[in-house]
């Protein structure tokens, strides 16, 4: 079960102390797009363009690997100025290896950061990266997506627990 626990669950994207990451050594950052930055098909706002100026200013490598069809993800790479992978196969772990090819980084500093357990979260385990789930920004989703969540509740409690153990 524990190949389904990411590797922190935080509120935000925005509330990830990336300052504190680039410190420990993490110098790629994977991301997925939709509800993990802005809200499902929505272009970069504010707020995102800011993260991308503060994680380059740091040093940080960023990449959006997206499931998406490449309109989606193009248009919101170029917006924060990174690269993009686009029709990834989330959760295959070829993606991931790609993502860290093209920005020079390997499986000891890179990141991965998404909102979906079944997607994000376990490719990124599957690929030995570090993996942070962000609660998704918008709880009005598909209903493919909103069967998904549902099958995740009982693994992020799960999660939880698990924490508390550990934290003893």
């Amino acid at each position: 079960m524990s190949f389904l626990y990411p590797g922190e669950y935080i509120d935000s994207t925005y509330s990830i102390d990336f300052d504190k990451l680039y410190k420990e050594g993490y110098r790629g950052i994977i991301f997925d797009i939709d509800n993990t930055l802005v809200t499902h098909g929505s272009p970069a706002d504010e707020r995102a363009i800011a993260l991308f100026k503060h994680l380059k200013e740091l040093g940080f490598s960023c990449l959006v690997l997206s499931n998406n069809k490449e309109p989606r993800v193009k248009s919101f790479a170029k917006q924060v100025g990174i690269k993009y992978i686009y029709k990834a196969g989330k959760p295959k772990p070829s993606g991931y290896r790609t993502a860290m090819e093209r920005l020079g980084t390997d499986t000891k500093n890179t990141l991965f950061v998404g909102d979906q357990i079944f997607t994000d979260i376990i490719g990124a385990n599957l690929t030995g990266i570090r993996s942070i789930l962000v609660a998704p920004i918008d709880p009005h989703e598909e209903i493919q997506i909103v069967l998904k969540r549902f099958i995740e509740k009982p693994v992020i409690a799960c999660y939880k627990k698990h924490l508390k153990k550990v934290n003893k």
